[in-house]
């Protein structure tokens, strides 16, 4: 059902918890699967490069792999590279899911759009 790559990134998930200092942070969630996903960043302000990246998945295995897929591809990247990141890429990264998990992938791509956005409603208002 799940490749090696989806499994490695649920039982070894990459990036797990909080950047108490976040530069920005995005929730998402999707009722239909009860999937909820928080991405925090760590954003180098004159770069615009993502230093660090964190998350917390409450959800089944594949939202833990996607989100956990989504922050390694998206460290050290920039705010601009970072919003390119979409979830045909973070799927074919994690090397396929399940048509009923794609969904998940949908979130991860959201959760990193949503911590950037916070981001930089954070920088307008300085």
């Amino acid at each position: 059902m799940y490749t090696k790559k989806v499994m490695d990134h649920f039982e070894h998930p990459r990036n797990v918890g909080e950047i108490p200092d976040a530069s920005g942070v995005g929730t998402v969630g999707n009722a239909k699967c009860g999937d909820i996903m928080q991405m925090f960043l760590k954003i180098n302000d004159e770069t615009g490069v993502i230093e660090d990246v964190k998350f917390k998945t409450f959800g089944c295995g594949a939202a833990v792999a996607t989100s956990s897929m989504a922050t390694e591809m998206i460290k050290g990247r920039t705010v601009d590279e970072a919003l390119k990141l979409s979830n045909a890429a973070v799927v074919e990264a994690l090397e396929g899911l399940p048509p009923q998990k794609i969904h998940c992938s949908v979130l991860a791509e959201e959760a990193v759009k949503a911590a950037i956005e916070d981001y930089q409603k954070k920088k307008k208002a300085e």
